[in-house]
């Protein structure tokens, strides 16, 4: 099986992400392929992880991937915030995020998630529940489309854009994704059109977060998170752009009552892992340590 997702960061991530006991617990929480678990399962012989992805089709990816390793893997399907509300387990050792989107979804899923293929505008991680990427565009209305593509894309011409799209669906609905991509490219100014992102790549990112609710999802899996973790133990936070890491930082620096900060500033990626990975690029990670008798 071909897996087209390199984790990021993940030299980093075990370098921070050290367990202090013998027989350690690891919650990989945004499973994917399964790349950070591997390489936590290679390193460590008496760690088990469990992987959470809300994903049928790339979770049943990591299972595979991760066979060899026999029960020291446990894969849940949950988004996981919903887990940590919900998790009466053991204290755990290490826990990790990486909220970036996978290659896989813009690759292979077939669900939306670029607009550089013509497919239908899904977006939906859990793609049996919830309203699709279709049902913002063509339902929402033109303020709403125009606050959301500046709040959650921080996109400069956003109301431009919201207009082009409510012009456009008066004469019929929006249901592909390189359809949506040419409406947002005709709305901006031609210098903008030539920039080094595609003029598309913020609505469509906007449209993401809203369809996965995935901003809201984690502050609360934080504060739930660091309740499971035992003392010592470690959490790390890779985020791809400031609307993920700005609340992972505040966080942290309001709750150092229960955590010690390691990452004072955030680690970033090496110069080669940039050029060799380049989703790695706008990648930040964030570590912390929980308080308690063993590291006070």
């Amino acid at each position: 099986m071909q897996y087209v997702h390199c984790p990021v960061m993940k030299n980093e991530a075990l370098e921070y992400l050290v367990p202090k006991r013998e027989n350690p617990i690891m919650v990989d929480c945004t499973l994917g392929e399964g790349g950070h678990s591997e390489a936590f399962l290679q390193k460590y012989p008496n760690l088990k992880v469990i992987g959470l992805d809300r994903d049928d089709e790339i979770r049943a990816k990591a299972i595979n991937r991760l066979s060899p390793f026999g029960d020291r893997f446990e894969a849940k399907a949950t988004w996981f915030d919903e887990f940590w509300k919900n998790y009466e387990g053991p204290q755990v050792d290490i826990i990790l995020f990486d909220l970036g989107i996978s290659v896989f979804h813009y690759e292979e899923s077939k669900r939306g998630f670029s607009f550089r293929k013509s497919e239908d505008l899904d977006m939906r991680l859990n793609r049996n529940k919830g309203f699709s990427a279709a049902d913002v565009v063509n339902t929402y209305g033109e303020k709403e489309l125009a606050d959301l593509i500046y709040g959650y894309g921080e996109e400069r011409y956003s109301r431009r854009i919201a207009k082009a799209i409510c012009e456009y669906r008066k004469t019929k609905a929006i249901r592909k994704t390189d359809e949506l991509a040419d409406i947002i490219y005709s709305a901006v100014p031609g210098e903008y059109r030539h920039h080094r992102i595609h003029p598309a790549t913020k609505t469509f990112q906007a449209i993401r977060i809203e369809v996965n609710g995935e901003l809201g999802r984690i502050e609360p899996a934080l504060d739930n998170a660091i309740d499971a973790l035992v003392p010592g133990g470690r959490i790390g936070v890779i985020t791809f752009h400031s609307l993920e890491d700005r609340p992972v930082k505040w966080f942290f620096r309001n709750h150092t009552d229960r955590v010690n900060i390691l990452t004072r500033k955030p680690v970033i990626p090496t110069e080669e892992e940039c050029r060799t990975n380049t989703p790695s690029r706008s990648a930040k990670f964030r570590v912390a340590e929980k308080r308690g008798v063993e590291n006070e």
